[in-house]
């Protein structure tokens, strides 16, 4: 009897470890560097938004694959901004984001 009841004893809290639903959690970005420029914030988002795609669909990362980084969508002078800003938010969505709950 006393075994039985030390086995069900044990056995509750494992099978109720298995209940447990799985919890998400929104996550979002950080805040570009306050040097940026408005260009170099909006490629800072951008970025960020690409490597959280790429993180998702399970693809590697490169940020020449984004069509954004290659053609930014701003004027040819301040391409580089933006550019510059999109390689930082990608960066820090790579190497700071927690994987996504699977």
């Amino acid at each position: 009897m006393k075994k039985t009841l030390l086995l069900f004893a044990l056995s509750v809290p494992i099978a109720l470890a298995g209940c447990s639903h799985p919890t998400y959690m929104a996550y979002q970005p950080p805040p570009p560097p306050r040097l940026y420029n408005d260009i170099a914030q909006r490629g800072f988002h951008d970025g960020f938004d690409a490597a959280r795609h790429d993180i998702q669909s399970g693809r590697p990362p490169n940020l020449e694959a984004h069509s954004k980084f290659r053609n930014p969508p701003v004027p040819p002078p301040a391409s580089e901004d933006y550019r510059e800003g999109f390689r930082e938010g990608y960066h820090r969505a790579m190497h700071e984001v927690p994987p996504p709950a699977r």
